[in-house]
C-alpha cells in the first residue's frame, strides 16, 4: 500500500503564493488566520492526514461496513478516528463562534479536506457530508434549530445527511413521492423511502440529522412543491437532549464497487418527527445551499484522488527496474533502468501531476469566491464572485472527477500487472472514485447545469464576467516574454469559447437537443481552459521566484516545466472537444432507438 503524504507545500504555494490567501482573510476581518497560524494547522492536518486517516484505508476496503438489523457498524478504526477527529476541533473550524465554532475562514478548513480524502476516501465521507447540513442549517434554519442542532453538528457530536434520491426518480427530484403531514404541535410526520444516502446510519456519532426532501398534503406538483425538512435519527427536548429514537431506520446498505467503508444507506422514514426548514415548497432552493457545498466536496475528492494515485505512482516508477533507456543505460549497475526514464510512464506521470496541481488551483480559487460570497461587505465584490461561483461550481464537480477517472486509471497502468492486485492501493483509487462522477448530478447533469441553466440562462453574462478577468490578466502579463506564447493561447481560447457559446445557442434555436449534445464537451472544454488560465498564473509566480533568487529552486522549475507539459499537451485537448461539439447533435439522435440493439441480438 502506497504511503500518503499531505501536499503541504503546494497547497501553501496556490494559497499563499498565487492567490494570497493570508492578505485575502485580513481584508475579511479574520485577522487571526496569519500565514503562522495557517501553516501549524496545516501541519496538524497533515499529521492526522498521515498518521490517523491513511493507516486504516485499506482496513475499510477490506472490512466494508456491516448490517445487523438496521444498525451500521463501520470498519475498525473509523470510530476512534473520529472521535480523534472531534478532538482535535476539525468539525468546528469554519463555523460561527456563537455556535461553538472557531471562525475561521471557509477555504481554509476546505483545503485540508483534500488530505483527509486523499488519505482515507470512505472516512472522510462522514464528516463531508456534515458540512453541507451545517451550511443549509446556517442559511436556512430556525433559532431554534440551530440553537438545537447546529452547535451540536459543529462540535462533531452529532452527523448529519441530505436525502434526495428515491427508488424511482434519480436526478429528476421532481418526481419524488416522500410526504410530510402536519402534527398539531408544529412538527411533521415524513414517511418515504430514500436510496444511496451516505452516512445514513452508523455508530460515529450520537445523532444524526437528516436534511430531507419531501412533498406537503398540498403542494403543487414537479419541483415547486418540494419543502425541506430536518429530521433526527433521536428525538430530543428543547434542551438538545436525547429522549426517544424516531421513526427513521436504516433498511438496507448497498454493496458497492468502492468507498465500501462508507455507509450508502436505504433510509425508511415512518411518519417521522420532522420540521420544516425555510418555507413551504421552497425546498429545492434551500437544498442548494447543501448541494453547492456538496459540489465543490466531491470536485475535492476527484482531485483527492488524483493525487494520491500521482503519489503512488511517481514512487514505483522510480523504483521498478524494466527495460534499458532509447537513449542509454540510466542505470548501469541494475539490471534494468527504472520506468521513469521511460517517455510513456513520464506522459503518464506528467498527466496526473499537471491534473492534480492544475486542479488544486481551480479548486483553490473556487473556495476564495465562496469566501468572498460569505464574508465580504462588498456588494460588487460579493456578486462578482457568486457569480462566477455559478459558473465554476459544475465544472470543478465534473472536470475534477472526470479526469481523475483517467488520472487513476493511469496509476494502476504505471504499475502494469501489479496495478490490479490490491496489496498495492492503486486500483481501490479507481473504485473509490468512480462514484464521483456520477453523485450530486452526474458529469451530463454538470454540464447541462453550466451550458442551459448558467450560462445560456444569463444571456451569457457569466461567462463574460470570467472571461474578462481571464483576457484581462492575460494582458498584463504579455511583457513577459517567456509566457507570450501560453498567454496568447489563453486568450484565442477565451475567443474561442464565446464564440462557440454563441454558435451553440444559435443552433438551439432550431433544435434544442443540440444543447444536450455539446454540453459535456463544452463542460470538459471549459474545465481545459480554466485550468490552463491557473496554470499560467501558476508559471508566473514561479518565475518571480526564480528571479528574486529562492532557496527552493527545484519546485518553481518543476512548476515551469510542469505547465509546459500542460500547454504543450493537455491544453491541446480541447481541440477534439471543439470538432465534437461542432459535429452538431443529428449524429447522437438520428438512429432510431430499435437499431441500437442491431447486431447484439
Amino acid at each position: 500500500m502506497q504511503n500518503y503524504k499531505a501536499t503541504q507545500r503546494d497547497t501553501l504555494f496556490v494559497t499563499q503564493e498565487v492567490f494570497d490567501l493570508e492578505n485575502h482573510y485580513q481584508q475579511l476581518g479574520f485577522e487571526d488566520a496569519t500565514d503562522d497560524l495557517i501553516r501549524a494547522i496545516y501541519a496538524e492536518a497533515a499529521k492526522f492526514a498521515e498518521n490517523v486517516l491513511a493507516p486504516i484505508n485499506q482496513i475499510g476496503d477490506d472490512e466494508g461496513c456491516t448490517f445487523i438489523d438496521g444498525e451500521v457498524k463501520t470498519p475498525s478504526g473509523f470510530k476512534e478516528a473520529y472521535r480523534q477527529y472531534v478532538d482535535g476541533g476539525w468539525p468546528s473550524m469554519a463555523h460561527p463562534v456563537e455556535f461553538g465554532g472557531q471562525g475561521l475562514p471557509y477555504s481554509l478548513a476546505t483545503s485540508m479536506a483534500e488530505w483527509f480524502s486523499g488519505a482515507n476516501h470512505s472516512w472522510a465521507m462522514y464528516p463531508g457530508l456534515s458540512q453541507g447540513c451545517m451550511e443549509t442549517l446556517k442559511a436556512h434554519g430556525t433559532k431554534e434549530q440551530q440553537d438545537i442542532y447546529l452547535s451540536r453538528l459543529i462540535e462533531g457530536s452529532w452527523t448529519g445527511t441530505m436525502c434526495l434520491t428515491e427508488p424511482h426518480c434519480g436526478s429528476d427530484l421532481g418526481m419524488l413521492k416522500c410526504k410530510a403531514q402536519p402534527s398539531d404541535d408544529g412538527s411533521y410526520r415524513l414517511s418515504g423511502t430514500k436510496i444511496f444516502i451516505s452516512a445514513g446510519e452508523h455508530d460515529m456519532s450520537d445523532n444524526i440529522i437528516h436534511i430531507v426532501l419531501a412533498r406537503l398534503p398540498d403542494a403543487p406538483q414537479g419541483t415547486k412543491g418540494i419543502s425541506l425538512f430536518l429530521v433526527p435519527k433521536f428525538n430530543v427536548d428543547e434542551n438538545g437532549e436525547i429522549i426517544e429514537r424516531n421513526t427513521v431506520k436504516c433498511g438496507s446498505i448497498e454493496h458497492k464497487m468502492g468507498i465500501k467503508g462508507s455507509a450508502t444507506c436505504v433510509m425508511n422514514f415512518d411518519e417521522a418527527k420532522a420540521y420544516l426548514i425555510g418555507e413551504p415548497n421552497r425546498g429545492l432552493n434551500c437544498m442548494f445551499t447543501f448541494m453547492n457545498i456538496a459540489r465543490i466536496g466531491t470536485g475535492m475528492e476527484g482531485l483527492s484522488a488524483t493525487e494520491a494515485s500521482f503519489q503512488g505512482a511517481l514512487a514505483y516508477a522510480k523504483d521498478r527496474l524494466q527495460f534499458r533507456s532509447l537513449t542509454g543505460r540510466k542505470n548501469p549497475d541494475g539490471a534494468a533502468d527504472p520506468i521513469i526514464v521511460h517517455p510513456d510512464v513520464r506522459r503518464m506521470l506528467l498527466t496526473q501531476k499537471s491534473l492534480a496541481e492544475g486542479n488544486r488551483a481551480l479548486a483553490t480559487y473556487c473556495m476564495k469566491l465562496v469566501d468572498t460570497t460569505l464574508y465580504s461587505s462588498d456588494e460588487n465584490s460579493k456578486k462578482q464572485a457568486e457569480a462566477k461561483l455559478a459558473l465554476l461550481t459544475p465544472i470543478v464537480k465534473a472536470f475534477l472527477t472526470e479526469t481523475a477517472q483517467e488520472a487513476t486509471s493511469y496509476g494502476m497502468q504505471v504499475y502494469g500487472g501489479h496495478g490490479y492486485i490490491k496489496e498495492w492501493g492503486m486500483e481501490q483509487l479507481a473504485r473509490d472514485t468512480r462514484i464521483c462522477t456520477m453523485y450530486e448530478g452526474t458529469t451530463g447533469i454538470q454540464a447541462i447545469d453550466l451550458l442551459a441553466r448558467k450560462i445560456m440562462g444569463s444571456n451569457g453574462e457569466l461567462l463574460k464576467i470570467f472571461a474578462t478577468e481571464i483576457k484581462s490578466f492575460c494582458a498584463n502579463i504579455r511583457g513577459k516574454s517567456q509566457f507570450n506564447a501560453w498567454a496568447n493561447a489563453i486568450d484565442s481560447h477565451v475567443d474561442e469559447w464565446i464564440q462557440m457559446t454563441n454558435d451553440i445557442g444559435q443552433a438551439a434555436q432550431n433544435n434544442p437537443d443540440e444543447l444536450g449534445a455539446a454540453a459535456v464537451d463544452y463542460l470538459m472544454y471549459s474545465g481545459y481552459v480554466s485550468v490552463g488560465y491557473f496554470w499560467l498564473q501558476m508559471a508566473v509566480v514561479a518565475q518571480q521566484k526564480l528571479d528574486e533568487g529562492t532557496s527552493d529552486e527545484a519546485f518553481y522549475q518543476a512548476k515551469l516545466m510542469t505547465a509546459k507539459f500542460y500547454f504543450d499537451r493537455m491544453l491541446t485537448r480541447t481541440r477534439s472537444h471543439v470538432s465534437a461539439i461542432q459535429s452538431g447533435a443529428d449524429n447522437l439522435m438520428q438512429m432510431d432507438e430499435a437499431l441500437f440493439a442491431v447486431g447484439s441480438e
